[in-house]
């Protein structure tokens, strides 16, 4: 875990869940995982927006926090995949309740 984590632990509970899963594109991330596993391309396609730095960056802070799994296999070219952990599984419902919102919303209030 992270040690801003850590800190942020200190404080309140929902500051702890918006230091792990805030930032511009882990909720995205989390949710393309939901579906099973990805290899880094595939969610650079999936994600066109993102650079693969900022991609790169946000899944290395996702594994921290223990909610994202990196499997390398030791082949040739090295195939990476990434997962959820249990943990990562503990907000599928959180996720789906954000998507049903934002589609609501966006149905409600964006032309």
């Amino acid at each position: 875990m992270r040690a801003h984590v850590v800190q942020a632990g200190t404080t309140c509970p929902t500051e702890v869940a918006i230091e792990v899963v805030g930032g511009k594109w882990k909720l995205v991330i989390l949710e393309h995982l939901t579906s099973g596993v990805w290899r880094f391309s595939e969610l650079q396609r999936a994600v066109p927006t993102v650079t693969a730095r900022m991609l790169t960056r946000q899944l290395r802070e996702l594994e921290a926090d223990k909610l994202v799994l990196r499997t390398v296999y030791p082949e040739v070219p090295p195939r990476v995949e990434y997962s959820l952990t249990q943990t990562g599984r503990s907000l599928e419902p959180l996720l789906a309740a954000l998507r049903a919102w934002g589609e609501q919303y966006r149905d409600q209030h964006v032309p």
